[in-house]
């Protein structure tokens, strides 16, 4: 009973952590990457899809992505999405594929951004703070229906507090590197 709360706990956790590492690859740096287009959603045959779904996506150096769509008659369709995104970029279509140049960061942005991703890693803490709370309150339902003894429900507290701890620092190494990544130049 203990060890299914706290294997769910951590599991929850650890999931929580992995939602931050995705939300914060969307978070753009001066560095071309492919995740900052794979969400962007682009009308297909009358269904929105993702763009990764209808196109190639590549890394043409550090500041260009390039786009390749599968059919030549999405290269209009893709570049009114980019343009339409809250990204802030500007396609620039060659034939079939299309360039995206990554204009540098001002300093400015970057300390916007640098509030963005805190405020992220903020939201992701509070998530592993809960999930430790329901499984505090798992416990404490378990020992007042007299299915663990009082001992039993002290150390598991304790476990689950070293298992929030740990995903805690987890998420403040993640946050701290992606702080790293966006202030360089």
């Amino acid at each position: 009973m203990i060890e299914d709360i706290r294997k769910d706990a951590a599991t929850r956790m650890k999931k929580s952590v992995e939602s931050l590492r995705n939300d914060l690859r969307k978070v753009r740096t001066g560095r071309a990457h492919p995740s900052l287009l794979e969400t962007l959603n682009v009308e297909y045959y009358g269904a929105t899809v993702p763009l990764k779904q209808v196109a190639n996506i590549i890394v043409e150096d550090s500041r260009t992505l390039g786009v390749t769509p599968y059919e030549k008659n999405m290269v209009a369709v893709i570049e009114k999405a980019i343009i339409n995104s809250d990204l802030g970029l500007t396609p620039n279509s060659a034939g079939l594929v299309i360039r995206i140049p990554l204009p540098p960061l001002t300093e400015q942005r970057r300390r916007d951004l640098t509030k963005i991703v805190r405020a992220e890693a903020e939201g992701a803490r509070v998530a592993v703070r809960n999930i430790r709370r329901d499984a505090i309150s798992d416990l404490k339902d378990a020992q007042k229906e007299k299915l663990i003894s009082e001992d039993d429900d002290h150390r598991a507290q304790d476990e689950i507090q070293k298992l929030t701890d740990r995903f805690i620092a987890e998420i403040d190494g993640v946050l701290a590197e992606k702080e790293t990544e966006l202030m360089e130049i």
